[in-house]
């Protein structure tokens, strides 16, 4: 099996800045390849989401997530942090959309993320 080095990012939105590591996954290593990155949050429920540069299907897709989770959502190319419940979610679940790719997962409280307004600056960087 192949050691694969940790890799972190460091997420500034608005206010908020958090680290979070990323999975083995090739979205991953998809987004990794494409930072640093820039974009406006949009907030649907408790969730970020904008567009970012990478295309890709959903690898090993899932409907529900846990807060602290960063998706990858084909449909709109959008990078997604999750820390709470979403329009779509049924009790006190977290489901997106339609399923999303799990790459990876913010470190610390991700309901800091609250505090990010739709529009605010969000700057994505190799830790």
């Amino acid at each position: 099996m192949r050691k694969t080095k940790v890799k972190k990012i460091l997420i500034r939105a608005g206010d908020v800045t958090a680290t979070a590591q990323l999975n083995d996954t090739k979205t991953a290593e998809a987004i990794w390849a494409a930072l640093p990155i820039e974009a406006r949050a949009a907030t649907w429920g408790d969730e970020i989401y904008f567009s970012i540069p990478v295309r890709l299907g959903t690898e090993r897709g899932q409907e529900v997530v846990e807060a602290g989770d960063l998706g990858y959502w084909a449909p709109g190319s959008a990078f997604c942090i999750f820390f709470g419940p979403t329009p779509a979610s049924r009790g006190n679940e977290i489901r997106p959309a339609s399923e999303v790719t799990v790459f990876g997962r913010v470190e610390g409280d991700p309901k800091q993320f609250k505090r990010v307004p739709s529009g605010a600056k969000i700057t994505l960087e190799r830790a």
